[in-house]
Protein backbone atom coordinates (compact mmCIF):
# COMPACT_ATOMS: atom_id res chain seq x y z
CA UNK A 1 0.00 0.00 0.00
CA UNK A 2 2.65 2.33 0.32
CA UNK A 3 6.72 2.04 0.80
CA UNK A 4 6.84 0.38 3.79
CA UNK A 5 4.80 -2.28 5.02
CA UNK A 6 4.49 -4.75 8.42
CA UNK A 7 3.02 -3.84 11.46
CA UNK A 8 3.51 -1.60 14.72
CA UNK A 9 2.57 -2.55 18.53
CA UNK A 10 -0.78 -1.30 19.01
CA UNK A 11 0.17 -0.02 22.47
CA UNK A 12 3.09 1.91 20.68
CA UNK A 13 3.09 5.59 21.34
CA UNK A 14 4.29 6.99 18.24
CA UNK A 15 2.33 5.79 14.76
CA UNK A 16 4.62 5.19 11.57
CA UNK A 17 3.64 7.00 8.91
CA UNK A 18 4.41 6.11 4.95
CA UNK A 19 4.21 8.19 1.88
CA UNK A 20 1.36 6.71 -0.56
CA UNK A 21 0.42 6.51 -3.90
CA UNK A 22 -2.76 6.84 -5.41
CA UNK A 23 -3.52 3.18 -4.37
CA UNK A 24 -2.87 3.47 -1.05
CA UNK A 25 -5.61 2.50 1.87
CA UNK A 26 -6.28 2.79 5.27
CA UNK A 27 -4.69 -0.43 7.44
CA UNK A 28 -7.42 -2.65 8.76
CA UNK A 29 -6.55 -1.73 12.44
CA UNK A 30 -4.07 1.19 14.58
CA UNK A 31 -1.60 -1.43 14.17
CA UNK A 32 -0.16 -0.49 10.37
CA UNK A 33 1.41 2.07 9.02
CA UNK A 34 -0.65 5.28 8.22
CA UNK A 35 -0.21 6.10 4.17
CA UNK A 36 -0.20 9.64 3.43
CA UNK A 37 -1.07 9.86 -0.44
CA UNK A 38 -3.24 12.95 -0.11
CA UNK A 39 -2.82 16.08 -1.66
CA UNK A 40 -3.42 19.54 -1.05
CA UNK A 41 -6.49 19.16 -4.14
CA UNK A 42 -7.73 15.82 -2.50
CA UNK A 43 -8.39 17.35 1.18
CA UNK A 44 -9.97 20.56 -0.74
CA UNK A 45 -12.29 17.93 -2.49
CA UNK A 46 -13.28 16.19 0.95
CA UNK A 47 -13.65 19.22 2.96
CA UNK A 48 -15.31 21.21 0.36
CA UNK A 49 -18.27 18.14 -0.11
CA UNK A 50 -18.48 18.35 3.94
CA UNK A 51 -18.88 21.74 3.49
CA UNK A 52 -22.20 21.40 1.79
CA UNK A 53 -25.28 19.78 3.65
CA UNK A 54 -28.98 19.53 2.90
CA UNK A 55 -29.76 20.29 6.18
CA UNK A 56 -27.40 23.68 5.88
CA UNK A 57 -29.98 25.37 3.38
CA UNK A 58 -32.75 25.22 5.54
CA UNK A 59 -30.29 25.73 9.13
CA UNK A 60 -29.87 29.43 7.17
CA UNK A 61 -33.19 30.33 9.12
CA UNK A 62 -31.61 30.02 12.42
CA UNK A 63 -28.94 32.97 11.13
CA UNK A 64 -32.25 34.70 10.13
CA UNK A 65 -34.01 34.52 12.62
CA UNK A 66 -31.49 33.38 15.80
CA UNK A 67 -34.03 34.07 18.36
CA UNK A 68 -36.57 31.12 17.07
CA UNK A 69 -39.58 31.56 15.38
CA UNK A 70 -41.79 34.95 15.15
CA UNK A 71 -38.63 36.62 16.71
CA UNK A 72 -37.22 39.62 14.50
CA UNK A 73 -35.39 38.74 11.72
CA UNK A 74 -31.56 39.91 11.45
CA UNK A 75 -31.03 42.19 8.56
CA UNK A 76 -29.50 40.64 5.27
CA UNK A 77 -25.70 42.40 6.07
CA UNK A 78 -25.68 41.17 9.66
CA UNK A 79 -26.55 37.44 8.37
CA UNK A 80 -24.17 37.89 5.58
CA UNK A 81 -21.72 39.00 8.01
CA UNK A 82 -22.40 36.24 10.91
CA UNK A 83 -22.06 32.87 8.06
CA UNK A 84 -18.85 34.33 6.98
CA UNK A 85 -16.99 34.96 10.26
CA UNK A 86 -18.90 31.93 11.85
CA UNK A 87 -17.82 29.74 9.26
CA UNK A 88 -14.03 30.98 9.19
CA UNK A 89 -13.62 30.42 12.65
CA UNK A 90 -15.11 27.20 12.98
CA UNK A 91 -13.53 26.24 10.05
CA UNK A 92 -9.88 27.55 11.98
CA UNK A 93 -10.60 25.09 14.55
CA UNK A 94 -11.61 22.50 12.24
CA UNK A 95 -8.28 22.78 10.81
CA UNK A 96 -5.84 23.39 13.51
CA UNK A 97 -7.47 20.05 15.48
CA UNK A 98 -6.63 18.30 12.90
CA UNK A 99 -3.31 18.90 12.53
CA UNK A 100 -1.81 16.91 15.02
CA UNK A 101 -3.11 14.36 13.13
CA UNK A 102 -0.89 14.91 10.01
CA UNK A 103 1.83 15.30 12.87
CA UNK A 104 1.36 12.27 14.71
CA UNK A 105 0.00 10.29 12.27
CA UNK A 106 -2.71 9.25 15.22
CA UNK A 107 -6.33 9.49 14.43
CA UNK A 108 -8.54 12.16 15.84
CA UNK A 109 -10.01 10.05 19.58
CA UNK A 110 -6.31 8.39 20.00
CA UNK A 111 -4.93 12.10 20.16
CA UNK A 112 -7.00 12.55 23.24
CA UNK A 113 -4.95 10.06 24.75
CA UNK A 114 -2.10 12.80 24.90
CA UNK A 115 -4.63 14.92 26.42
CA UNK A 116 -6.65 12.91 28.71
CA UNK A 117 -4.93 9.86 29.49
CA UNK A 118 -5.88 6.53 27.46
CA UNK A 119 -8.27 5.71 29.90
CA UNK A 120 -9.70 9.05 30.16
CA UNK A 121 -10.33 9.77 26.53
CA UNK A 122 -12.61 6.96 26.46
CA UNK A 123 -15.30 9.70 28.21
CA UNK A 124 -15.26 11.87 24.99
CA UNK A 125 -14.52 8.49 22.93
CA UNK A 126 -17.71 7.56 23.80
CA UNK A 127 -19.61 10.94 23.42
CA UNK A 128 -18.47 11.47 19.41
CA UNK A 129 -19.26 7.65 18.85
CA UNK A 130 -22.88 8.77 20.07
CA UNK A 131 -22.69 11.92 18.35
CA UNK A 132 -21.81 10.04 15.14
CA UNK A 133 -24.12 7.53 15.71
CA UNK A 134 -27.06 9.36 15.28
CA UNK A 135 -25.72 12.31 12.80
CA UNK A 136 -25.82 8.78 10.74
CA UNK A 137 -29.26 7.71 11.25
CA UNK A 138 -30.19 11.54 10.63
CA UNK A 139 -28.00 12.00 7.51
CA UNK A 140 -29.87 8.35 6.07
CA UNK A 141 -33.11 9.89 6.37
CA UNK A 142 -31.86 13.18 5.15
CA UNK A 143 -30.67 11.84 1.54
CA UNK A 144 -34.16 9.34 1.90
CA UNK A 145 -36.14 12.16 1.91
CA UNK A 146 -34.33 14.05 -0.50
CA UNK A 147 -34.49 11.64 -2.98
CA UNK A 148 -37.86 11.08 -2.76
CA UNK A 149 -38.58 14.94 -3.44
CA UNK A 150 -36.73 14.47 -6.61
CA UNK A 151 -38.37 10.80 -7.43
CA UNK A 152 -41.28 9.51 -5.50
CA UNK A 153 -41.93 6.51 -7.56
CA UNK A 154 -39.55 4.94 -4.96
CA UNK A 155 -40.71 4.52 -1.30
CA UNK A 156 -38.54 6.33 1.27
CA UNK A 157 -37.66 3.07 2.74
CA UNK A 158 -36.20 1.80 -0.51
CA UNK A 159 -34.01 5.22 -0.21
CA UNK A 160 -32.28 4.17 2.80
CA UNK A 161 -31.67 1.17 2.23
CA UNK A 162 -29.71 2.10 -1.36
CA UNK A 163 -28.25 5.04 0.91
CA UNK A 164 -26.81 2.51 3.41
CA UNK A 165 -25.63 0.46 1.02
CA UNK A 166 -23.43 3.21 -0.46
CA UNK A 167 -22.38 4.04 2.19
CA UNK A 168 -21.01 1.05 3.41
CA UNK A 169 -19.04 0.92 0.21
CA UNK A 170 -17.50 4.17 0.70
CA UNK A 171 -16.52 3.22 3.80
CA UNK A 172 -14.67 0.17 3.10
CA UNK A 173 -11.84 2.18 0.78
CA UNK A 174 -12.03 5.63 2.49
CA UNK A 175 -9.19 6.86 0.64
CA UNK A 176 -10.19 5.71 -2.57
CA UNK A 177 -13.30 7.19 -1.90
CA UNK A 178 -12.28 10.56 -0.98
CA UNK A 179 -10.46 10.54 -4.35
CA UNK A 180 -13.66 9.83 -6.09
CA UNK A 181 -15.04 12.67 -4.14
CA UNK A 182 -12.39 15.32 -5.37
CA UNK A 183 -12.50 14.23 -9.23
CA UNK A 184 -16.02 13.76 -9.17
CA UNK A 185 -18.27 15.50 -7.19
CA UNK A 186 -16.63 18.38 -5.60
CA UNK A 187 -16.51 20.28 -9.93
CA UNK A 188 -20.34 18.66 -10.19
CA UNK A 189 -21.04 20.34 -6.71
CA UNK A 190 -19.44 23.81 -6.77
CA UNK A 191 -21.38 24.27 -10.25
CA UNK A 192 -24.92 23.23 -9.10
CA UNK A 193 -24.21 25.72 -6.11
CA UNK A 194 -23.43 28.66 -8.31
CA UNK A 195 -26.30 28.01 -10.64
CA UNK A 196 -28.41 27.77 -7.49
CA UNK A 197 -26.55 31.48 -6.32
CA UNK A 198 -26.93 33.18 -9.96
CA UNK A 199 -30.61 32.05 -9.99
CA UNK A 200 -31.67 33.04 -6.76
CA UNK A 201 -29.68 36.45 -7.28
CA UNK A 202 -32.07 37.10 -10.06
CA UNK A 203 -34.93 37.64 -7.93
CA UNK A 204 -35.71 41.43 -5.84
CA UNK A 205 -33.81 41.26 -2.78
CA UNK A 206 -34.50 43.17 0.47
CA UNK A 207 -32.19 46.13 1.17
CA UNK A 208 -29.38 44.82 3.34
CA UNK A 209 -29.96 46.81 5.98
CA UNK A 210 -33.58 46.16 6.55
CA UNK A 211 -34.05 44.30 10.14
CA UNK A 212 -31.70 44.25 12.81
CA UNK A 213 -28.05 43.63 14.36
CA UNK A 214 -29.94 41.86 17.75
CA UNK A 215 -28.52 38.76 17.58
CA UNK A 216 -26.27 38.64 15.28
CA UNK A 217 -23.28 36.59 17.92
CA UNK A 218 -26.31 33.59 18.38
CA UNK A 219 -26.73 33.55 14.68
CA UNK A 220 -22.45 33.39 14.40
CA UNK A 221 -22.44 31.01 17.26
CA UNK A 222 -25.00 28.56 14.78
CA UNK A 223 -22.62 28.83 12.41
CA UNK A 224 -19.54 28.00 13.95
CA UNK A 225 -21.16 24.96 15.45
CA UNK A 226 -21.58 23.75 12.31
CA UNK A 227 -18.24 23.58 11.46
CA UNK A 228 -16.64 22.92 14.61
CA UNK A 229 -18.96 19.97 14.95
CA UNK A 230 -16.37 18.14 12.15
CA UNK A 231 -13.63 18.71 14.50
CA UNK A 232 -13.67 15.43 16.63
CA UNK A 233 -13.12 13.40 13.20
CA UNK A 234 -10.58 16.40 11.53
CA UNK A 235 -7.38 14.38 12.02
CA UNK A 236 -9.24 10.69 10.67
CA UNK A 237 -8.91 12.27 7.21
CA UNK A 238 -6.18 15.14 7.62
CA UNK A 239 -3.00 11.99 9.08
CA UNK A 240 -3.40 10.76 5.52
CA UNK A 241 -2.13 14.89 3.79
CA UNK A 242 1.18 14.03 2.32
CA UNK A 243 2.14 17.11 4.77
CA UNK A 244 0.77 19.86 7.27
CA UNK A 245 0.21 22.55 4.63
CA UNK A 246 -1.92 20.85 2.23
CA UNK A 247 -3.97 18.89 5.38
CA UNK A 248 -4.64 22.67 6.68
CA UNK A 249 -5.20 24.92 3.74
CA UNK A 250 -7.34 22.66 2.35
CA UNK A 251 -9.56 21.71 4.81
CA UNK A 252 -9.98 25.43 5.75
CA UNK A 253 -10.25 26.84 2.03
CA UNK A 254 -12.67 23.61 1.20
CA UNK A 255 -14.62 23.72 3.84
CA UNK A 256 -15.09 27.82 3.83
CA UNK A 257 -15.84 28.43 0.64
CA UNK A 258 -18.56 25.43 0.60
CA UNK A 259 -20.19 26.42 4.01
CA UNK A 260 -20.28 29.85 3.09
CA UNK A 261 -22.14 29.31 -0.40
CA UNK A 262 -24.47 26.76 1.07
CA UNK A 263 -25.59 28.89 4.15
CA UNK A 264 -25.26 32.03 1.52
CA UNK A 265 -27.59 30.23 -0.66
CA UNK A 266 -30.09 29.26 1.95
CA UNK A 267 -30.63 32.71 3.30
CA UNK A 268 -31.53 34.25 -0.32
CA UNK A 269 -33.92 31.39 -0.71
CA UNK A 270 -35.17 32.48 2.75
CA UNK A 271 -35.29 35.94 1.62
CA UNK A 272 -36.71 35.71 -1.96
CA UNK A 273 -39.06 32.88 -3.11
CA UNK A 274 -39.66 30.90 0.30
CA UNK A 275 -40.70 34.13 2.00
CA UNK A 276 -38.74 32.89 5.53
CA UNK A 277 -40.10 29.46 5.18
CA UNK A 278 -37.20 26.75 5.76
CA UNK A 279 -39.61 23.80 4.48
CA UNK A 280 -40.17 25.63 0.77
CA UNK A 281 -36.54 25.90 0.05
CA UNK A 282 -36.37 22.70 -1.56
CA UNK A 283 -39.66 23.09 -3.76
CA UNK A 284 -37.91 26.26 -4.67
CA UNK A 285 -34.98 24.64 -5.99
CA UNK A 286 -36.60 22.14 -7.33
CA UNK A 287 -38.71 24.88 -9.47
CA UNK A 288 -36.34 25.96 -11.25
CA UNK A 289 -35.36 25.06 -14.65
CA UNK A 290 -33.11 21.83 -14.72
CA UNK A 291 -33.52 22.32 -10.65
CA UNK A 292 -34.56 18.81 -10.02
CA UNK A 293 -30.96 17.26 -11.91
CA UNK A 294 -29.32 19.92 -10.20
CA UNK A 295 -30.88 19.11 -6.48
CA UNK A 296 -30.41 15.37 -7.13
CA UNK A 297 -26.44 15.92 -7.41
CA UNK A 298 -26.82 17.39 -4.17
CA UNK A 299 -29.02 14.45 -2.62
CA UNK A 300 -26.01 12.48 -3.88
CA UNK A 301 -23.52 14.05 -2.63
CA UNK A 302 -25.03 13.69 0.87
CA UNK A 303 -23.65 10.43 0.68
CA UNK A 304 -20.09 12.08 2.07
CA UNK A 305 -21.74 12.91 5.48
CA UNK A 306 -23.11 9.99 6.12
CA UNK A 307 -19.46 8.33 4.81
CA UNK A 308 -17.67 10.25 7.06
CA UNK A 309 -19.88 9.82 10.30
CA UNK A 310 -19.93 6.33 9.81
CA UNK A 311 -16.06 5.69 8.99
CA UNK A 312 -15.16 8.21 11.98
CA UNK A 313 -17.40 6.37 14.58
CA UNK A 314 -15.34 2.97 13.00
CA UNK A 315 -12.12 4.72 13.87
CA UNK A 316 -13.19 5.93 17.41
CA UNK A 317 -14.10 2.77 18.10
CA UNK A 318 -10.53 1.66 17.71
CA UNK A 319 -9.70 4.12 20.45
CA UNK A 320 -11.49 1.60 22.23
CA UNK A 321 -10.36 -1.82 20.50
CA UNK A 322 -7.16 -0.82 18.57
CA UNK A 323 -6.89 -4.50 16.87
CA UNK A 324 -10.63 -4.13 15.65
CA UNK A 325 -11.08 -4.75 11.64
CA UNK A 326 -12.56 -0.80 10.98
CA UNK A 327 -13.84 -2.46 7.52
CA UNK A 328 -15.98 -5.12 9.76
CA UNK A 329 -16.75 -1.88 12.03
CA UNK A 330 -17.70 0.02 9.42
CA UNK A 331 -20.48 -1.99 7.82
CA UNK A 332 -21.44 -3.21 11.19
CA UNK A 333 -22.54 0.30 12.16
CA UNK A 334 -23.74 1.13 8.49
CA UNK A 335 -26.37 -1.89 9.01
CA UNK A 336 -27.19 -0.29 12.59
CA UNK A 337 -27.69 3.02 11.31
CA UNK A 338 -29.77 2.16 8.09
CA UNK A 339 -31.63 -0.18 10.70
CA UNK A 340 -32.52 3.06 12.42
CA UNK A 341 -33.18 5.01 9.75
CA UNK A 342 -35.99 2.80 8.63
CA UNK A 343 -37.66 2.51 12.10
CA UNK A 344 -36.31 5.38 14.41
CA UNK A 345 -38.61 8.26 14.90
CA UNK A 346 -36.08 10.75 14.94
CA UNK A 347 -37.55 13.90 13.92
CA UNK A 348 -36.92 16.37 17.02
CA UNK A 349 -33.52 14.49 17.70
CA UNK A 350 -31.85 16.99 15.94
CA UNK A 351 -31.91 19.02 18.72
CA UNK A 352 -30.32 16.73 20.73
CA UNK A 353 -27.47 15.75 18.59
CA UNK A 354 -26.68 19.85 18.86
CA UNK A 355 -26.76 19.83 22.31
CA UNK A 356 -24.08 16.67 22.23
CA UNK A 357 -21.84 18.25 19.96
CA UNK A 358 -21.49 21.28 21.85
CA UNK A 359 -19.00 19.51 24.21
CA UNK A 360 -16.39 19.84 21.51
CA UNK A 361 -16.28 23.24 21.06
CA UNK A 362 -14.31 23.31 24.45
CA UNK A 363 -13.10 20.33 23.85
CA UNK A 364 -11.19 21.33 20.82
CA UNK A 365 -9.68 24.62 22.92
CA UNK A 366 -8.33 22.26 25.09
CA UNK A 367 -6.44 20.08 22.22
CA UNK A 368 -5.29 22.79 20.11
CA UNK A 369 -4.43 25.10 23.04
CA UNK A 370 -2.50 22.18 24.88
CA UNK A 371 -0.84 20.33 21.98
CA UNK A 372 0.52 23.70 20.26
CA UNK A 373 1.17 26.38 23.64
CA UNK A 374 1.19 23.99 26.65
CA UNK A 375 3.71 21.75 25.56
CA UNK A 376 1.98 18.55 24.37
CA UNK A 377 3.65 19.11 20.86
CA UNK A 378 6.82 17.49 22.31
CA UNK A 379 5.27 15.18 24.95
CA UNK A 380 2.38 13.47 24.44
CA UNK A 381 1.98 9.86 24.89
CA UNK A 382 -0.48 7.96 22.62
CA UNK A 383 -0.28 5.15 23.89
CA UNK A 384 -2.33 2.59 25.21
CA UNK A 385 -1.11 2.78 28.56
CA UNK A 386 -0.83 6.54 28.28
CA UNK A 387 -1.15 7.82 32.31
CA UNK A 388 -4.33 9.96 32.97
CA UNK A 389 -4.38 13.35 33.07
CA UNK A 390 -7.58 13.98 34.90
CA UNK A 391 -6.79 17.74 35.54
CA UNK A 392 -7.74 18.31 32.19
CA UNK A 393 -10.68 17.95 32.50
CA UNK A 394 -10.89 20.97 34.74
CA UNK A 395 -10.69 23.29 31.71
CA UNK A 396 -13.36 21.07 29.41
CA UNK A 397 -15.49 21.40 32.16
CA UNK A 398 -15.52 24.90 32.47
CA UNK A 399 -15.54 25.89 28.99
CA UNK A 400 -18.38 23.74 28.97
CA UNK A 401 -20.57 25.51 31.57
CA UNK A 402 -19.53 28.50 29.88
CA UNK A 403 -21.44 28.06 26.26
CA UNK A 404 -24.00 26.15 28.17
CA UNK A 405 -24.64 29.39 30.40
CA UNK A 406 -24.88 31.82 26.76
CA UNK A 407 -26.67 29.31 24.57
CA UNK A 408 -28.18 26.34 25.81
CA UNK A 409 -29.81 25.18 23.13
CA UNK A 410 -33.49 24.24 22.13
CA UNK A 411 -34.25 21.36 24.29
CA UNK A 412 -36.90 22.76 26.33
CA UNK A 413 -35.75 21.14 29.50
CA UNK A 414 -32.24 21.60 29.16
CA UNK A 415 -32.56 25.50 28.32
CA UNK A 416 -34.82 26.20 31.31
CA UNK A 417 -32.01 24.58 33.63
CA UNK A 418 -29.73 26.41 32.81
CA UNK A 419 -31.23 29.61 32.64
CA UNK A 420 -32.08 28.82 35.82
CA UNK A 421 -28.77 28.35 37.07
CA UNK A 422 -28.04 31.42 35.11
CA UNK A 423 -30.27 33.55 37.62
CA UNK A 424 -29.38 31.51 40.76
CA UNK A 425 -25.98 33.21 40.39
CA UNK A 426 -26.53 36.48 38.97
CA UNK A 427 -25.64 35.53 35.47
CA UNK A 428 -27.36 36.80 32.25
CA UNK A 429 -26.02 36.49 28.76
CA UNK A 430 -25.72 39.99 26.93
CA UNK A 431 -26.56 40.40 23.10
CA UNK A 432 -23.04 40.68 22.50
CA UNK A 433 -21.92 37.28 24.28
CA UNK A 434 -21.24 34.67 21.62
CA UNK A 435 -21.11 30.78 23.11
CA UNK A 436 -18.47 29.30 20.89
CA UNK A 437 -16.14 32.29 20.97
CA UNK A 438 -15.84 32.76 25.18
CA UNK A 439 -16.32 28.98 25.74
CA UNK A 440 -13.23 28.19 23.66
CA UNK A 441 -11.26 31.13 25.09
CA UNK A 442 -12.32 30.15 28.78
CA UNK A 443 -11.43 26.31 28.06
CA UNK A 444 -7.92 27.46 26.19
CA UNK A 445 -6.78 30.27 29.58
CA UNK A 446 -7.93 27.84 31.87
CA UNK A 447 -6.09 24.79 29.98
CA UNK A 448 -2.76 27.55 30.21
CA UNK A 449 -3.35 27.45 33.94
CA UNK A 450 -3.84 24.07 35.06
CA UNK A 451 -0.65 23.91 32.79
CA UNK A 452 1.04 25.86 34.72
CA UNK A 453 -0.04 24.69 38.25
CA UNK A 454 0.91 21.24 37.11
CA UNK A 455 4.44 22.60 36.11
CA UNK A 456 4.74 24.47 39.62
CA UNK A 457 3.51 20.93 41.45
CA UNK A 458 6.10 19.09 39.46
CA UNK A 459 3.66 16.88 37.98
Amino acid sequence: MAAKTGSVDASSSTFVTVRGDRHSEVGRTLAEPVPQSLGLLDQFGLWGNLGVSLLGFTGAIFVLQPGGAGTPELSLAAALTAIVVGTVLGAAVLALAGLPGVQTGAPAMVLLRGLFGARVSYLPTVLNILQLFGWSIFELVTIATAAQTVAPSVPKWGYVLIAGLLTALLTIRPLGAIRVLRRYATGAVLIVMTYLFVQLLRHPLPSLTHGTWSGYWAATDTVVAVAISFAPLAADYMRHSRDSRSAVVGALAGYSVTQVLCYVIGLLALVTVAHGNASDIFGAFIALPVGSLGFAILAARELDQSFADVYSTAISLQNLRPLWDRRVLAVVITALTTAGALWLNIADYENFLTLLGSVFVPMSAVLITDYFLGGGRQGWDLSASARSRWSMLVPWAVGFVVYQLINPGYVSWWASSWSSFGRDIGFTPAGWMSASILSFCAAGIMTLLVRASAKLLGK
